[in-house]
């Protein structure tokens, strides 16, 4: 790389593979580069590199420190793509397998805004770590070009929504081109008409993702929206974009010349893939129907995320017959009431909707829920699929989700761990082994880099109440920065979706005591508040509303913030800042939650309701419950003893042990939980552990059984 050219070449390359979404150097590379244009345009490398003059760029070279890191760099990329890893290690004779995932949301780095919350960002998370253990996986998705909802509070406190249209050709994506240099399409038919969809490619790591879009100019009006939102539109525009990614995601592989012998489902959005991977084995291979169905049975996992039947999607026999008439009845040779039946229970009667979550059941052999407490309410809310079975033989596993460690652990806390481990961040995070030497970090030194992050999100918080307030028109001139939060307060941070079963506004339910709490002046506490509601829950809104306008209360001015526009960058600040991690939702409502595992390696502690993950991972010495094993749903009986349960265990049990402090002036009871919760926690649930018993549980039994099969049909 003799030339400045070649450099920026190399520049390019290295921000058009997402791999910089998860290691800090690389994204140090760009923070140097020219951190203000860095932060102004939102964290995307392709808008920074293209808004450096060439003058910059030479300057930039011909500095020492700069190259240096720059060269490290660009070894390490290569490095990490060409490296050893997990897969090769224990299947080097293994070449034919590969993996679709699919999800409709994929949360990877804030400025490919294709996510709205915890199913995203453990999607994204799941691809990273495939990447990381050299797994054969890659990503299908939608490609929307507003993105989910931006998040404004007006002067009321009351949510407004906006959306910002990409323009995909300043994102580092590749739109995929035939060989004629034209976009690369495919088409299926929905309600008569041919929807055209075009393929764009992503680079995460080793790995990819492919994101459908069809807002082209070829597709009608109402068929260019199809790709417009996420969680968007009505109950029309969901089949429309489920027929998209299912049909038109195993059609956009096959024109890639991917064929995928294991697929995955995230939710029955992708559901309808089972029919088209049925359609391809009876065109590709010679199966019949039957044989065909089984042959997708047999490779297919589907993982539910819900623990509710409203969180699933289902569709009338009317809109069925009006969008898919025509792909059963002339691609898949089927009656009404035989395709009917696949979005039913099994030999059920009742055929006037079609569930999504069905479809996905009947057409896997491998079924999850995403924590062991969610599977035992999933075999009891698909009870009656399975007339005849004992509940706890009802045939739903459980993998309980994880997060990408090297996302989500902030950088310098990182290094801290590097520095008493070496090599900490390799293929082994999985191990508990790995983790078991944290215990002996000095206490002085976790303190203090916790400390720095905490700082950092509280300069950030502060930043934000004055952008928030000027976008209300609220004169800030009597706005006192400095006294906006406290850097030696607890700092408490609750951030999720606002869905009422969150009781988001549960620790509001005695103000006197609240106030007592938070201004105590030796001991004082704050909370950070974040999240967005659907645009069409009002619920959730009201709750956010209330927030808002308790943190304009003269009791609670400065100690209590809401932060606006909840995303990946927020989050960031939140889980690496916030001391203590609160969650309280309606137990068993809680599927998993994630939140909270990125707060424990970046030395925050969690106190939650015994639901989700924190169900399997709380032991007195790691953390704090709130309230027990009972499950509450809607009762008022329950919220009152776990609000009277959150305040006690508030005041006498985690605000004394924070500000007991030591001759060196450190909570060294407090660190001690610290450093028990990262060396116990985070070894489990992270999506190394995750990916890896996907892998051993269901991904390579799969592939057997697509081969068998396969073999079987030759063989006859």
């Amino acid at each position: 790389m003799e030339n400045i050219s070649d450099k920026k070449e190399t520049l390019y390359k290295i921000a058009n593979n997402l791999f910089w979404s998860w290691d800090s150097e690389t994204r140090n590379l760009f923070e140097k580069i020219d951190l203000d244009i860095w932060d102004k345009v939102g964290h995307n490398p392709i808008k920074l590199l293209d808004a450096i003059d060439d003058e910059r760029f030479k300057n930039l070279f011909e500095d020492d420190e700069f190259l240096h890191l720059f060269l490290n760099v660009s070894r390490g990329v290569q490095n990490y793509l060409n490296g050893n890893t997990w897969y090769k290690t224990n299947y080097p004779n293994e070449n034919k397998l590969t993996i679709a995932y699919f999800s409709a949301e994929f949360g990877l780095t804030e400025c490919v805004r294709i996510y709205s919350g915890g199913l995203g960002v453990l999607s994204g998370d799941h691809i990273k770590s495939a990447s990381d253990l050299g797994i054969p996986l890659i990503g299908i998705g939608l490609l929307y070009s507003k993105g989910y909802f931006q998040q404004a509070l007006d002067k009321e406190g009351w949510q407004k929504e906006y959306y910002i249209i990409e323009d995909f050709h300043k994102l580092p994506i590749e739109l995929q081109r035939d060989e004629n240099n034209e976009p690369l399409k495919v088409k299926v038919r929905i309600a008569g008409e041919n929807v055209f969809i075009q393929i764009w490619k992503i680079n995460l790591g080793r790995t990819f993702l492919y994101l459908l879009d069809t807002d082209i100019e070829i597709n009608s009006k109402q068929n260019r929206e199809i790709t417009e939102t996420l969680y968007g539109g009505d109950i029309e525009t969901r089949i429309r974009q489920e027929i998209v990614m299912g049909i038109g995601g195993i059609r956009a592989l096959e024109a890639l010349n991917i064929t995928p012998n294991v697929c995955h489902m995230n939710e029955g959005h992708s559901a309808f893939l089972s029919l088209e991977r049925t359609k391809m084995g009876m065109e590709k291979y010679g199966l019949s129907f039957n044989e065909a169905k089984s042959l997708c049975l047999q490779s297919n996992i589907f993982t539910t995320h819900t623990p509710v039947p409203a969180g699933i999607d289902v569709f009338t026999r009317e809109l069925i017959n009006k969008c898919m008439k025509e792909y059963y009845r002339e691609e898949l040779k089927l009656s009404e009431d035989e395709f009917m039946t696949l979005g039913n229970l099994p030999n059920g009667l009742e055929l006037s909707s079609f569930n999504m979550a069905h479809l996905a059941m009947n057409s896997s052999m491998y079924v999850n829920g995403v924590s062991k407490l969610h599977s035992i309410v999933s075999r009891e809310l698909w009870a009656d699929r399975f007339n005849g079975i004992e509940k706890d033989d009802i045939p739903i596993g459980s993998i309980t989700n994880g997060v990408h460690l090297k996302t989500h652990t902030a950088s310098n806390m990182q290094k801290l761990f590097a520095k008493f481990l070496p090599d900490f961040w390799g293929n082994d995070l999985y191990k508990k082994d790995t983790w078991n030497s944290l215990t002996d970090l000095p206490d002085n030194e976790l303190w203090e880099v916790h400390n720095e992050n905490k700082n950092k999100l509280i300069n950030f918080t502060r930043q934000s109440v004055i952008k928030q307030s000027m976008d209300k028109g609220i004169d800030i001139s009597n706005i006192d920065l400095e006294n906006i939060l406290n850097p030696d307060a607890l700092t408490i941070g609750f951030a999720r979706r606002f869905a009422t079963y969150k009781r988001a506004t549960l620790i509001f339910s005695d103000l006197e005591k609240l106030d007592k709490i938070l201004n105590n002046q030796d001991h004082p506490v704050q909370i950070i508040f974040a999240g967005k509601a659907h645009p069409q829950d009002h619920a959730g809104k009201e709750f956010i509303q209330a927030i808002y306008k308790i943190s304009l209360d003269e009791r609670f001015k400065n100690r209590i913030v809401f932060l606006e526009n909840y995303n990946l960058e927020v989050a960031r600040y939140l889980v690496s800042g916030c001391d203590l991690w609160l969650n309280n939702p309606r137990r068993p409502l809680e599927a998993s939650g994630t939140s909270g595992m990125k707060v424990v390696t970046n030395g925050g502690l969690n106190f939650s309701i015994l639901d989700g993950w924190w169900d399997e991972a709380f032991t007195p010495d790691l953390g704090w419950k709130i309230g027990d094993r009972e499950n509450s749903f809607n009762s008022d009986f329950n919220d009152e003893k776990d609000i009277h349960d959150l305040y006690n265990v508030l005041e006498n049990e985690i605000i004394p042990l924070y500000f007991n402090r030591n001759e060196q002036e450190l909570p060294n009871l407090w660190i001690e939980k610290v450093k028990n919760s990262i060396s116990e926690l985070s070894w489990f649930f992270n999506t190394d552990r995750m990916v890896t018993e996907y892998f051993n549980k269901y991904y390579i039994h799969a592939l057997k059984n697509y081969n068998n099969i396969l073999l079987e049909k030759s063989l006859n």
